[in-house]
């Protein structure tokens, strides 16, 4: 075992060879063998050949094996460290949302409300409430906030048709139509608030809302 740094395979080993042993004829070696040394990344490679001496002699990389480490290194993806952020929508929280706030969670549960935090996807705990787990690198920056409690506090989005928003309790007279926001705007577009996140994220597209009020969605 090799300890970690910036050699082969991300080791302290700068010299391939230097983890193998005598080359023992009796056990097939012969001059002209060839040896192919690859790090499991495929991104440092080298080619040797035994001399008459049984020794590893470095040569021109041949232009037969570039498929085979070119495949090695299209294989494999860079580590990524990220941070998963866990939290909860409390009862306050979602009584700001419908009268009821059983009913947003038996919603969510049921798939019919579709949760967010700063416009990225998250994972929803199984169980009761709403219990969620979201990828920061899919935030938006400056978008997580808090309070003196003290407690942190992140931007949830909780998205439905309008039929079902008002079926379970919610305040429609509060409903405002993406055309009114735009031209008005509101908290949604609260220059404040964190801006950048990634295309990749599902949501909030304004394009995907407009298609929504235009389907009857709210």
């Amino acid at each position: 075992m090799s300890e970690p740094g910036l050699g082969w395979g991300g080791t302290s080993i700068s010299d391939p060879l230097s983890i193998l042993g005598e080359w023992n004829a009796k056990k097939g070696a012969r001059p002209g063998l060839s040896l192919l040394m690859v790090s499991t990344t495929g991104e440092q490679f080298a080619y040797y050949e035994l001399d008459d001496e049984l020794k590893p002699v470095q040569k021109p990389f041949p232009e037969r094996l570039q498929k085979s480490v070119g495949l090695i290194e299209d294989n494999c993806e860079p580590a990524l460290c990220t941070v998963l952020f866990v939290g909860g929508a409390g009862g306050s929280l979602r009584a700001g949302v419908t009268e009821n706030p059983v009913n947003l969670t038996r919603s969510v549960q049921g798939l019919t409300t579709y949760v967010t935090v700063g416009g990225a996807p998250v994972y929803v705990w199984p169980g009761g409430g709403i219990t969620l787990m979201v990828d920061v690198t899919r935030v938006p920056e400056g978008a997580f906030g808090y309070v003196p409690t003290p407690a942190l506090v992140a931007p949830i989005e909780f998205t439905l048709r309008r039929d079902d928003y008002v079926r379970l309790g919610g305040y429609e007279a509060e409903i405002r139509s993406v055309e009114d926001i735009l031209a008005k705007g509101g908290e949604y577009l609260n220059p404040r608030r964190g801006t950048g996140a990634p295309a990749s994220n599902p949501w909030p597209p304004l394009a995907q809302l407009q298609r929504a009020a235009s389907d009857g969605a709210g």
